[in-house]
């Protein structure tokens, strides 16, 4: 049986529902943005409460943050969070700590050093490879043109 690519385009759209898009995209910025609040709130908290200056308050949520996000991947509630929240979840530091932890919880059957250690960078490995390149060029444009 043999369909032209017009009728195969008909079955496609037929097959797949439209998505909700102002819906998800509501979703993706209450959530997103509720993310960045315990963020701020995160701040707060480590600046005021805890007396630390602007740059050591900083680290201490981005800390917390991956943390929180690791622990919530590994035990299976970040991935519902993010199956509601879509394109919310991916706020950078989440989105990161969550793309290195995933891939190492799908190998741990394979053991510690050949499933989980190898296969912990699957995701996340393109990212730094291509973060730290896109550093290095805009140092050497920085530097080059004496930016600063």
């Amino acid at each position: 049986m043999s369909i032209s690519k017009k009728q195969y385009s008909k079955m496609a759209e037929k097959a797949s529902p439209p998505s909700p898009k102002l819906k998800n995209s509501l979703k993706a910025f209450l959530i997103g943005g509720l993310i960045c609040c315990i963020g701020q709130g995160l701040f707060e908290v480590y600046s005021i409460y805890f007396s630390l200056s602007e740059d050591n308050a900083k680290i201490c949520v981005s800390i917390t943050l991956i943390v929180l996000t690791a622990v919530l991947t590994g035990i299976g509630v970040f991935d519902k969070i993010a199956k509601h929240a879509g394109a919310g979840t991916i706020v950078p530091i989440t989105g990161f700590a969550n793309a290195v932890v995933s891939p190492a919880m799908e190998f741990t059957a394979e053991g510690h050093i050949l499933g989980t250690a190898a296969n912990i960078f699957k995701m996340a490995g393109p990212v730094i490879v291509y973060g730290t390149a896109a550093a290095f060029v805009y140092g050497l444009i920085v530097y080059i043109f004496k930016l600063y």
